[in-house]
C-alpha cells in the first residue's frame, strides 16, 4: 500500500544498495514488496542493471526496469542520443499504482539526483513523487561536499511540498575522516531530524544473508531496521 521514492544527492552515492536494504527488510517482515527503476542508464543490453543488484542482495524477485539507455547520462539525454522515446512519468506512475494495489510496499529508485530530467518537458523524479504522493528518502555521501548537495536536495523537496522520509548515508567508510564524522551532526541539522541510517561501505558486495543483517543494523526502525542514530552519533561525532 505504501510507496517510497529513493533519490540521491548525485550519482554513485549508494541509492541502489539502500533500495536493496529497504526491500530486504520488508521481505524479511513478510511484506510483499516490488522495486521499480523507471530508467536505467549507462548499462548495455544484456548487462546487469540496478534492479539485478537489488534482486541479488535482497532476494526480492519482484523488480521492474521500465526503460534502459546505454549512455551514462541523464535519462532525457541518453534517450536523445539513442534516438529512443523519453520516459513518460505519467505511465510510470500508473505502473507503480498497479503494483501498489496488491503489494505492501513499492520502492521507486531514481536515476542520479532528484531533479535529473526524464523528458524534454523537464519532468523529474520530484514530479513523480508528487504525482504518487510518496515520501522521498534521500541517500547522501558521508564526507566533504555532502552538505551542500544534501541541503539543495532538501530545499527542492520542501519547495515542492514533498514529504521527507529521511536521510541515509549510502556508504559509511570503515575509517571515517574528520569531515564524515563532523557531517553527522550537520546532516541532522539540515533535516531537522536524526539520521535514518548509515550503510557501511562495501555492503553491496555481501551475500544475501549477510546483507540482510547489515541492512537491519543500518536503517532506522521506521524503515524496518534497528539503527539508532543517537548511538551512531556518539560513536562517531567529531
Amino acid at each position: 500500500m505504501s510507496v517510497i521514492v529513493v533519490t540521491g544527492t548525485g550519482t554513485g552515492v549508494g541509492k541502489t544498495v539502500v533500495t536493496a536494504a529497504l526491500a530486504a527488510l520488508a521481505a524479511d517482515r513478510g511484506s510483499t514488496v516490488a522495486v521499480v527503476k523507471p530508467a536505467q542508464t549507462g548499462v548495455q543490453a544484456g548487462e546487469l542493471g540496478d534492479v539485478d543488484l537489488v534482486r541479488d542482495l535482497s532476494g526480492v524477485d519482484d523488480v521492474h526496469e521500465l526503460a534502459r539507455y546505454t549512455d551514462p547520462l541523464a535519462p532525457v539525454s541518453a534517450a536523445r542520443r539513442a534516438g529512443l522515446p523519453t520516459l513518460d512519468l505519467a505511465t510510470v506512475a500508473g505502473t507503480v499504482r498497479e503494483l501498489q494495489a496488491d503489494r505492501r510496499l513499492v520502492l521507486v529508485e531514481g536515476a542520479g539526483g532528484l531533479l535529473v530530467r526524464y523528458d524534454d518537458d523537464g519532468s523529474t523524479l520530484a514530479d513523480l513523487a508528487r504525482d504518487l504522493r510518496a515520501p522521498v528518502l534521500v541517500v547522501t555521501t558521508a564526507g566533504l561536499g555532502s552538505l551542500n548537495a544534501t541541503a539543495l536536495t532538501l530545499e527542492a523537496i520542501a519547495h515542492r511540498g514533498l514529504d521527507l522520509a529521511g536521510i541515509v548515508i549510502g556508504a559509511w567508510p570503515a575509517e571515517p575522516d574528520l569531515a564524515a564524522r563532523s557531517n553527522i551532526t550537520d546532516l541532522e541539522l539540515l533535516a531537522a531530524r536524526p539520521l535514518a541510517g548509515a550503510v557501511p561501505e562495501g555492503a553491496g558486495l555481501l551475500d544475501t544473508a549477510r546483507f540482510r543483517d547489515v541492512a537491519r543494523a543500518s536503517l532506522e526502525p521506521a524503515l524496518g531496521g534497528a539503527f539508532n542514530a543517537a548511538r551512531f552519533r556518539s560513536r562517531h561525532t567529531a
